[in-house]
């Protein structure tokens, strides 16, 4: 019997690029440890333990477990590729925008120009985060060991090159490599994370802290969200197109009976990544330059992560998200107008009558896909508020972290899967196929 793992490292193709992969990883993980020029660790180290000792819950642990720890460390690498996702977010409003910004990305090589402006963008989104972490480590004392303005100027070249080398890396890893890359890197700063969290819960539970009840009920209830994350990730709505008899050149090609596969959820991890994004750049800016500007200082407290407020902006931006990129990436227009010049049809439905169709079926999808979403996001501060449980572990238990650690295996599975068709190999699993759900 074929041993899934031992086909994988078989084939040549597929076993190079894992390798790649997960060399890429240990730099990323490296430059995570590496700090700027000028900061001093030790005063850093103390200023974290004492507000971790205090229970005080900052932007400053939401930030750090996303980036794997890089953010405490003050390492180059401490913004991810944050920088990035929302320069992303700013340019796909701009196109919606401005009509004109639109006529530019479809033309020919106009995706590589927007990508390029994109990628200008970053830079100067980077420049402004790092300038607010400077003014933050300021704040801490004794934690800069050079005169502020050297302190400054090093940080936020070292902080910026940093972002745009992890945008590099990221593009290696989904030339070269398996999965994509952006999403690879973000899995690994929170997978870095598990073995800390299950430490702390193992800690406090010994210590009495927490009710082993209340623990094995939550681990009960994790089980069954991801199972239902699962199902939410491949679960499709199939539309059935009807392709008759056509010629092309010399040919006759049939009549065909396929489908469109519609899923519940078409826009995967991306509206949650693209929420917290967004949400977490005014919030971080707020945090760093509150100690100078008082009102600055209420907005970010009153934003504060899993806080009321930042659970309402949060959810909804998910399903704002959830609904602006499926029309972006499932256009019932432009998919009605292939169908047509193809000769297909959908059965029961008239052709001037397609488009309204398929943006209704869109529509009643993904309401259910998105509220879902929501629902998941703001997990860890119902676990936290109910059960009390440490933040790293409820951080764990859903939000930005489970969607993203079960939406990027599954589509790294789904890669290597399709490798292994490939080269006539099974797949990872029995029955050779990863399945999605028709509901």
């Amino acid at each position: 019997m074929a041993n899934p793992l031992v086909d994988i490292f078989r084939v040549k193709e597929l076993r190079d690029r894992i390798l790649f992969t997960i060399g890429i990883l240990v730099i990323y993980r490296l430059g995570t440890i590496l700090p700027v020029p000028g900061i001093n660790v030790a005063a850093l180290k103390l200023h974290f333990a004492a507000q971790g000792t205090s229970g005080a819950l900052g932007i400053e642990d939401f930030l750090d477990f996303f980036a794997g720890g890089a953010f405490k460390n003050f390492s180059i690498f401490m913004l991810t590729i944050m920088p990035y996702i929302s320069m992303s977010i700013i340019m796909q409003l701009l196109t919606i925008v401005f009509p004109k910004l639109k006529k530019i990305q479809e033309e020919d090589g106009g995706k590589k120009r927007i990508n390029r402006w994109t990628r200008y963008g970053t830079v100067v989104v980077a420049l402004i985060q790092s300038y607010t972490v400077t003014v933050y480590a300021n704040s801490i004392p004794e934690a800069i060991a050079i005169p502020h303005w050297q302190f400054a100027l090093f940080a936020m070249l070292s902080i910026t090159t940093g972002t745009m080398f992890l945008m590099w890396l990221g593009d290696q890893i989904t030339r070269r490599g398996i999965g994509n890359g952006i999403s690879m890197i973000i899995f690994a700063g929170i997978v870095a994370r598990i073995p800390g969290a299950l430490w702390t819960l193992v800690l406090q539970m010994g210590q009495r802290t927490l009710n082993p009840v209340f623990v094995f009920l939550v681990l009960a209830l994790w089980v069954v969200v991801i199972g239902l994350v699962i199902m939410e990730q491949q679960g499709q709505r199939k539309i059935p197109v009807h392709y008759a008899k056509r010629v092309v050149g010399r040919r006759m090609y049939g009549a065909q009976n396929t489908y469109l596969p519609f899923k519940v959820n078409p826009s995967g991890v991306i509206p949650v990544i693209f929420a917290s994004s967004l949400l977490l750049f005014p919030v971080q800016i707020a945090q760093n330059l509150g100690a100078r500007i008082e009102w600055l200082s209420r907005f970010a407290a009153w934003l504060r992560p899993n806080g009321l407020a930042y659970d309402i902006a949060y959810a909804l931006l998910i399903i704002f998200f959830a609904y602006f990129y499926t029309q972006v990436t499932l256009n019932p227009v432009e998919i009605s107008k292939h169908i047509r010049e193809n000769g297909g049809s959908i059965p029961g439905i008239r052709s001037e009558k397609m488009e309204e169709y398929l943006s209704r079926i869109l529509y009643r999808i993904i309401l259910p896909g998105s509220l879902f979403l929501a629902f998941i996001a703001i997990i860890p501060s119902l676990v936290q508020s109910f059960f009390g449980f440490p933040q790293v572990v409820a951080y764990l238990m859903g939000g930005t972290s489970l969607l993203i650690l079960v939406g990027v295996d599954l589509d790294t599975m789904s890669q290597i899967e399709g490798y292994l068709r490939m080269h006539h190999h099974d797949g990872i699993v029995k029955r050779g196929k990863i399945r999605a759900r028709n509901l």
